[in-house]
């Protein structure tokens, strides 16, 4: 299981490489006060590329990446971004596997990177299957989405940076797709004794569906915020974190994200895709209702999204 030591070493590692992004105070929705941490203005507007380095540098420290043949990533889209736009800063070359249905300012923007897009199949789990069959071929460094020690370690210096910033924050509440945002998180902020919020679309509830069965099962994968939030099922890192201390789970339907997106727009023009709006959903339509002297961060977690769906 990650610890918080994992991650200290991760904000070490990638220091200088990825953006501290900022704390940004906003109108509270129930409890005390509320923050959102700006991660949506990370390198590749997505909080992935933290792990995306952390990852091929602790790598390329174990000898365990070759810089002739690179890396290799399976992705709805937010994590082959990271991959590729790390893999182009450190010199090595990257493959993308993406659904056949990833949108396709993603799409283009891998391309943009220098990475090779390869699509394959309609969802997640189908490009991974793909990208594992390049692996065994080539030798290249598989870039999970979500679910290995370094990717989550790097994704929780999100959790050291809010804590640094705010010693005394209640509760940070993070949207959960695969479950390595919020394990790395769980691991940078347990020892503080911080109350987790793990938000999901009921369109796709990985974990909610696991705590309710005892363990990681599968589920359909659809809905509004199905390319980013669309694992099938909860990774292993996630799930370890939610049995270590369970989090409060909640879910939040389709109609409530696209109001956090267009709200977080209107309000702070905050260029949220959908599944990072999810987690200040559950804020806006009470799936999560925060006590009165409750003091809360909401993690916007990602940018790459068509502003034109925006209302002006």
């Amino acid at each position: 299981m990650i610890t918080r030591a994992d991650v200290e070493a991760a904000q070490a590692r990638i220091a200088g490489l990825t953006r501290r992004t900022p704390l940004v105070a906003a109108e509270p929705v129930g409890g005390e006060k509320l923050w959102i941490k700006a991660e949506y203005m990370q390198h590749c507007g997505v909080f992935k590329t933290r792990g995306a380095f952390n990852r091929q540098l602790a790598a390329r420290e174990r000898g365990e990446l070759d810089p002739a043949v690179g890396i290799v990533a399976a992705s709805g889209g937010n994590a082959g971004l990271a991959n590729a736009f790390a893999a182009t800063r450190l010199g090595v070359p990257a493959t993308v596997f993406v659904p056949e249905n990833a949108p396709s300012v993603k799409v283009e923007r891998l391309r943009s990177y220098g990475a090779t897009v390869v699509q394959a199949g309609t969802e997640y789990a189908e490009a991974y299957e793909a990208a594992q069959d390049r692996v065994e071929n080539t030798g290249a460094l598989f870039c999970h989405a979500y679910d290995q020690p370094d990717i989550v370690a790097g994704a929780g210096v999100i959790g050291l940076e809010v804590l640094s910033e705010l010693p005394d924050v209640d509760t940070i509440v993070v949207a959960v797709g695969g479950g390595g945002l919020y394990a790395g998180i769980e691991a940078a902020v347990a020892e503080a004794d911080v109350r987790i919020v793990a938000v999901e679309p009921v369109a796709v509830p990985t974990l909610h569906a696991a705590l309710a069965a005892g363990g990681p099962v599968d589920v359909s994968v659809s809905g509004v915020a199905a390319d980013s939030l669309g694992a099938r099922r909860i990774g292993e890192h996630g799930w370890a974190a939610a049995t270590s201390r369970r989090p409060r789970s909640v879910l939040v339907e389709e109609e409530a994200i696209l109001e956090a997106r267009q709200h977080l727009w209107s309000e702070y023009r905050m260029p949220t895709e959908p599944g990072a709006a999810a987690a200040y959903a559950a804020l806006l339509a009470g799936a999560y209702i925060p006590a009165a002297d409750e003091r809360v961060v909401v993690i916007a977690c990602g940018a790459n999204t068509d502003l034109a769906t925006l209302a002006q």
